[in-house]
Formats: C-alpha cells, sequence, structure tokens
C-alpha cells in the first residue's frame, strides 16, 4: 500500500510541475483523457468509427512529419508505406491465417523494408526529385498489385480479413491507445539526440556530414522509423475496414497527409496530429451538404494556410507561451520572468 501511495504522490508531483505549467500540455493532457473516457459518454458506432479512423489517419500523418518534417526529406508517396503495410497484414492474415495481434507489425516491418528500398536509391536526391521520385514508387507498386490479381485481388483488393477486436468500443480502444502511444514515441524520437540529428540534416546536411555524421545512416533511419509507424497505421486500417485495396496506395492519400502537416504545422508532430483530429471530423460533418462538402474543405484549409503560415497549432502555441531568451525554456505567456532561470521574458 505505501508503494502505491509513493507511485500516485510521485505522479502528483510530475503533473504538478511538469504538466501544469503549460498551456500546451494541459491540453495534451485533456486530449489523452478525452480519447480514453469517449466511449464512457457515447456508445455512438458511427461517432466511434469516425475516431478511430481519425486516430488511424494521426498515426500516419506524424510518421509524415518524422520523416519529411525533421529530415526534410520530402516524400509525396507516403502512402506507400500505408498501402504495403495494409497489404502486408492482409495477406497475412488471410494466406497465413496470422492474428491481428501479429499481422499488423509484421506488416509494418514490410513497410520498413519499402523505406529501405526508397531510401536507398533516394539518398543522393533532395527537393523536386525526391519528391518526383518517392511519389512515382505508390504508382509502381499499384501496377504490380493489377498486375498479380490471383494473389493481391486486383482492384478489388483483399477483403474478408479478420475485425480487430469483436467489438465497435474494442477497435476504438484498440486504435487509440495505440496512436497515444505511437505518437508519444514519435515525439520521444525527435526530442532525443537522435531527433536533433534529423532536424541538423533538415537544415544544413553538408555541414551534419562535414561534422562527422554519417547522414547516410541516419536518413535510412528516418525512412525506416517513418514507414513502421505508417505500416502500423495501414495494417490497423486493414483490420479496422477488413479490406485492403489499391485505394491504400491512393495519391490523394499521400497529398491529404502533407495537407494535415502543414494544416497543423511540420517539426512538431503533434501539429498533423492535432490537424487530422480537427479536417478528418470535419470532412465527415460536411457530408450533409454533399455538393459543397470539399468546397468548405478547402476554404477552411487556405485561411488556415494564408493567416498561419507555420501552421494552426503552432500558431496557437505562439499565442498562449513564449519562449525565454535565455534558457529556452517555455513558458506561459502571462508570465513576466522565466520559471526556470527567472530571466525577464518581455
Amino acid at each position: 500500500m505505501r508503494l502505491i501511495f509513493f507511485y500516485l504522490g510521485k505522479l502528483f508531483t510530475i503533473i504538478k510541475n511538469e504538466v501544469l505549467v503549460l498551456p500546451s500540455r494541459v491540453a495534451v493532457g485533456l486530449f489523452f483523457l478525452f480519447m480514453l473516457l469517449l466511449p464512457l459518454f457515447t456508445k455512438d458506432i458511427y461517432l466511434l468509427r469516425i475516431f478511430t479512423l481519425t486516430s488511424i489517419f494521426a498515426i500516419f500523418a506524424a510518421s509524415w512529419d518524422l520523416l519529411s518534417g525533421f529530415t526534410g526529406q520530402m516524400n509525396f508517396g507516403h502512402a506507400l508505406f500505408f498501402g504495403v503495410g495494409a497489404y502486408g497484414a492482409a495477406l497475412l492474415n488471410l494466406h497465413a491465417s496470422i492474428p491481428p495481434w501479429a499481422s499488423v507489425p509484421l506488416g509494418a516491418l514490410c513497410a520498413v523494408l519499402a523505406g529501405l528500398i526508397i531510401g536507398i536509391p533516394c539518398l543522393r536526391l533532395r527537393g523536386t526529385y525526391l519528391a518526383l521520385t518517392t511519389l512515382a514508387f505508390p504508382i509502381i507498386l499499384t501496377g504490380l498489385i493489377f498486375a498479380f490479381p490471383s494473389f493481391t485481388g486486383g482492384e478489388l483488393g483483399i477483403s474478408g480479413i479478420v475485425r480487430l477486436t469483436q467489438s465497435r468500443v474494442g477497435d476504438y480502444y484498440t486504435v487509440a491507445v495505440l496512436m497515444l502511444g505511437l505518437c508519444t514515441v514519435m515525439w520521444k524520437i525527435t526530442d532525443s539526440n537522435i531527433g536533433i540529428i534529423f532536424h541538423a540534416i533538415r537544415e544544413d546536411e553538408v555541414a551534419v556530414r562535414a561534422s562527422g555524421v554519417n547522414t547516410t545512416r541516419y536518413k535510412l533511419l528516418a525512412f525506416s522509423l517513418s514507414g513502421f509507424f505508417a505500416g502500423i497505421s495501414g495494417g490497423l486500417y486493414a483490420h479496422f475496414m477488413r479490406i485492403a485495396g489499391p485505394s491504400t496506395l491512393d495519391l490523394f492519400l499521400s497529398f491529404s497527409v502533407v495537407i494535415y502537416a502543414i494544416f497543423g504545422g511540420v517539426v512538431t508532430i503533434y501539429g498533423p496530429v492535432g490537424a487530422v483530429f480537427v479536417l478528418f471530423p470535419l470532412l465527415e460533418f460536411l457530408r450533409v451538404v454533399q455538393n459543397y462538402r470539399t468546397l468548405m474543405f478547402a476554404v477552411v484549409v487556405l485561411l488556415i494556410l494564408l493567416y498561419m503560415p507555420d501552421g494552426l497549432f503552432a500558431w496557437l502555441r505562439d499565442k498562449i507561451e513564449k519562449e525565454c531568451p535565455r534558457c529556452k525554456i517555455r513558458n506561459i505567456a502571462t508570465r513576466h520572468t522565466c520559471r526556470v532561470c527567472t530571466a525577464p521574458l518581455d
């Protein structure tokens, strides 16, 4: 019992000193609670379906930011990882009878292999050339799917896949918990020494290479990590929708993830995640005005990009917090001195 009270006290201290001191961290904490408690307040199947799909695409969007946002390796064919993860999980489940808890990570490993296959020939390319090259790979894989319909299902895709769980609430909790966990892992990666090197490669790869860092290895690592997380989202999508088809490799999927990242704010991880939770439900709820749905969606995106070029959530964070010029610690905007080094903030 004493041990329980000890850890509860430690948790309370962390929340008090690390979470409650910044509005952005409080918002993240409330978001975690919202995701975990949502099924307790509603059992609406349609609403749970929307938030389950939103969570899947949030993982997908964060994985793009991990690669293109932090390392600057502009990937316009990110749907390849999603599609490989979806097809890998579907084929393993259908032909080898592997359950979802194993087929999803194995499908993600297939996406890691795809990341290496893409990363190796693209290492010498930058900018527009890299973007156009990565754009070609989903098209190539789609052609291969159409070429072997007896194995891949062709245009109809693969159906009859086992569900994630036996209930919609179970599906929701499985995906939501994985989303919260994986996005936290991605954020921790970017906040580590590896993330610093990723960011340095984005800013000036030549200088990083001159300092003795093997940039080739780190770029391949970025492609592999991004492919793994995107593959997880693809495998979850396949088991949730019970189908893996050419739509998982669609070019619109690759471009939509770029929109999510830019809308929320690149080089943040939380920006693309937040953007998905704003835009994906918005697009679903706009089905009531089907004729104007795409137009209204485009207007919202354009307004954000016009008035908040750094992204919606980056703009909001800058409004409610400010960075200390001395120690670079973030403080609530109403403070006049830094909470750590007491330097003046005004």
